[in-house]
């Protein structure tokens, strides 16, 4: 929490604080003037104002009856430099840290939110293994293992030559192929392990201002002070997670360490196991000690979570050092192992990955099916009809990040597998080397068009609702214009269109549902039928009656292909957003609405830039009503709402009283609300309307993302929803608009007439104060002032 505001000095200043959302915006489209001036912050994210705005506070004549507009601009925060494109390949684990913050509403230090915390971070976990064991896969397995053996999969991939079997090299016993290709994966994780660190120092172990951790004492009478108690992120170690991001980057690293030194040891014992003498203890001992190891990183994750009501300076550096570094040194002793000269050991077959992924597969399916029972356990007290799901989100949403790790894995298996054996088919022994990865691997990909398939009947089903729906809002659009000369049958089907796909928004949680609910039975059928048959689709099915068979056939021909296929669009959209702004842009958006979130499940998520961007928002506040007593209006569009609401929790009672909050276009209860009830549900709103002085909120029928928050008048405080702004603003050519206007949609609010009137009435609102003099030695308002940057992104005022 930011530190109390003192006596204000004068009562003149208004400011307007305008905050962006997704995409980005440049602060000149954002204070529509081409010369702006950095008031405060740096290149990443900072202040701006006009030029001839800069010194505003000194001159308050000129200001009269309106506010000095203010502009923050964070889109670097999340689509800065080409580095941000590589944030692809983390996607399944920031989706599993949305699971972490979607559960639905209950007491802060009950058992059963704390066993939700663990589940959440236990599937984290199980997709930090999948990912390494699919890194394992590819150059164990595939490569080192069975391509290096197979004379016409080394003449194809001659870069294989000294690994080759037929050739007798000192590289070609079969350990030691495994303990080069183990550097494959080990570097995986350590690169894992360096992006977590490097963004953890730039963002979580950034400590917030000075007063965040002494927090003045309650004002007698002052509700607002219980209010922002009972709200989340209102706690002052809400935004800052040094200590949990530390501690689960040590766990989940030493898991990635430890999963190839189980794939080096276990191929080894397994055939120490086989041959007479004492060979086998060795590989006995390191498997105990692999097997001890994975208990102390299922302790660490299991044991601790968030702490949020108050800063936790602590860090437990022997842990976060030594466990790592303690499962580093564990493989390498695997590898000299593995390495041994084992005369008579020849590679055939497969490695056991199947074992592997299936268990993985189950014991995910597992934590998924717990969760969703927690979670209902946890909405039972508070249902809310509004909640995505009922109360089942974090779940599903735990559901999909499992299946994209699964596709992702896959993927690269599939892909691999296909180019190391050319045209074949995995696994059903046509022509050529046959380079087959794990059969479960086959039965995952057959069901994606299954999957597709399931998908494509809601989809329908919504086109269809939208067809109709648009047809029967033909009537209220013209109820609206009313006052038009003349009716056009297309400009209202093109206003009733908009309204209808608008609401497609709101059948977001079906989807969802279908997807996480078809994957969870589906990856259950593929576990089963890949251990009953033991083979791929395509021969489990043989002998069967002829339809049945093609069919199977067909669809892991197909399913092998979509999943290659989606894994190479991926690394090319991946590839083009590093070299291409615009792209780099369109994956930021995806990030700053995933992203939000403190990463407190998976620590190699891409870094929670709100955890910047709320002490940055808090802190201009108090300092600017501290230094001038004036009215403020904080200004969030989007996104951009989202962090304005956090940031007025984050702030004291007494610079609440200085400050109104003006959301538009904002998803606060439409998305945030019923994806994330326990932060931002039915009661955690009014909480806000009760923290900040004034609230309004301005949304369109035409709006996909924005909507009403739904908070009615109660205590003499009138509702926050403003009436819905017509969109467009004329219906036909008029006097006014000689043009035909556009559909905005979610984008320029601020051009609405409605815009500056409901601003001007939160300024009416907002207390006066009684000026002071600045005192002697004040430092001037501006910090370091420098020129605005160019090209941080598009759509200023008006970014969605």
């Amino acid at each position: 929490m930011s530190p109390a505001t003192p006596v204000p000095e004068s009562g003149d200043a208004a400011l307007e604080l305008l905050v962006h959302g997704v995409g980005g915006a440049t602060p000149q489209d954002m204070l529509d003037d081409p010369r702006t001036v950095r008031i405060t912050g740096d290149g990443t994210a900072a202040v701006y104002r006009r030029t001839e705005d800069a010194d505003a506070e000194d001159h308050p004549e000129r200001y009269a009856g309106r506010p000095v507009p203010e502009a923050y601009c964070w889109s670097n925060l999340t689509s800065g430099d080409g580095t941000r494109a590589l944030w692809l390949l983390l996607l399944p684990f920031m989706v599993a840290n949305l699971a972490h913050w979607m559960r639905p509403p209950g007491r802060g230090g009950s058992r059963l939110v704390r066993f939700y915390g663990v589940l959440v971070r236990l599937v984290a976990l199980t997709l930090t293994v999948l990912l390494t064991a699919a890194a394992c896969e590819v150059a164990l397995d595939l490569t080192a293992w069975q391509c290096a053996a197979a004379p016409a999969c080394v003449d194809s991939a001659s870069w294989l030559g000294f690994l080759s079997a037929e050739r007798g090299g000192w590289w070609s016993v079969p350990g030691r192929r495994l303990a080069v290709a183990a550097l494959v994966p080990t570097v995986l994780v350590g690169l894992l392990w360096y992006l977590s660190n490097r963004t953890w120092s730039a963002y979580e172990a950034q400590r917030p201002p000075t007063g965040y951790d002494n927090p003045p004492p309650p004002t007698p009478g002052d509700t607002t002070v219980d209010a922002q108690s009972r709200a989340a992120l209102g706690r002052p170690g809400f935004w800052y997670g040094r200590r949990i991001v530390a501690r689960l980057r040590a766990a989940h690293t030493a898991a990635g360490f430890l999963t190839v030194a189980a794939a080096l040891v276990t191929a080894a014992a397994r055939h120490d196991s086989a041959a007479p003498g004492a060979g086998a203890v060795p590989g006995r001992i390191l498997q105990a000690a692999v097997a001890a190891f994975a208990l102390v990183v299922l302790w660490v994750v299991c044991r601790r979570g968030r702490s949020e009501n108050r800063l936790d300076l602590r860090l437990e550096r022997v842990l976060v050092s030594w466990l790592p570094g303690a499962s580093l040194a564990l493989l390498a002793l695997a590898a000299l192992y593995a390495g041994w000269s084992r005369p008579g050991w020849t590679s055939s077959g497969t490695l056991p990955g199947d074992a592997v992924f299936s268990a993985l597969t189950v014991a995910q399916g597992a934590l998924v099916v717990a969760l969703g029972a927690v979670a209902l356990l946890l909405q039972r007290p508070r249902r809310d009809p509004r909640t995505a799901l009922r109360g089942l989100g974090g779940p599903a949403v735990a559901m999909l990040a499992c299946a994209l790790g699964g596709v992702m894995s896959g993927g690269v298996a599939q892909r691999v597998a296909d180019w190391l054996d050319g045209p074949a088919t995995p696994g059903m022994g046509d022509p050529g080397p046959r380079i087959s990865p794990p059969v479960l691997l086959s039965w995952q990909a057959s069901v994606i068009p299954v999957l597709l398939l399931l998908l494509a009947v809601p989809a329908a089903l919504l086109v269809a609702r939208t067809l109709l729906a648009a047809r029967r809002l033909r009537p209220e659009v013209e109820a609206d214009y009313a006052a038009a000369d003349e009716r056009d049958p297309v400009r209202t089907g093109q206003i009733a269109t908009g309204r209808a796909r608008a609401a497609l928004t709101d059948s977001a949680p079906v989807l969802v549902g279908v997807v996480s609910g078809a994957t969870l039975l589906l990856g259950a059928a593929s576990v089963v039928g890949a251990w009953a048959s033991g083979n791929v689709p395509g021969r489990a099915f043989d002998g069967a009656h002829p339809a049945l068979a093609s069919l199977a056939s067909a669809t892991q021909a197909l399913g092998s292909w979509m999943i290659g296929f989606g894994f190479l669009l991926f690394v090319t959209w991946g590839r083009r957003a590093y070299r291409d702004p615009s792209a780099r842009r369109t994956i930021g958006i995806l990030w700053d609405v995933g992203t939000f979130w403190p990463r407190a499940a998976h620590p190699f998520a891409p870094p929670c830039y709100a955890e910047r961007a709320v002490p940055d928002l808090t802190w201009r506040m108090s300092s600017w009503t501290r230094r001038t007593g004036g009215r403020l209006v904080i200004s969030g569009h989007s996104q951009g709402s989202v962090l304005a609401a956090a940031a007025v929790w984050q702030i004291e009672p007494a610079t609440r009283r200085r400050v109104a909050l003006l959301t538009y276009g904002s998803p606060l209860e439409r998305l945030y609300g019923r994806w994330f009830p326990a932060y931002f549900g039915p009661e955690a709103l009014r909480s806000l309307n009760r923290t900040v002085h004034c609230w309004s909120n301005l949304y369109r029928a035409t709006d996909p993302i924005g909507g009403p928050v739904r908070v009615l008048a109660e205590d003499g405080r009138p509702a926050v929803d403003e009436p819905v702004l017509l969109d467009p603003v004329a219906y036909g050519r008029t006097r006014d608009h000689p043009l035909p206007e556009p559909i905005l949609g979610h984008s320029d609010y601020q051009a609405d007439p409605g815009f500056s009137h409901c601003r001007g009435g939160l300024l009416a609102r907002l207390p006066s104060a009684l000026p002071r003099q600045r005192g002697a030695g004040e430092p001037p308002e501006r910090d370091a002032p420098g020129r605005g940057d160019p090209g941080q992104g598009s759509s200023g005022k008006s970014s969605g």
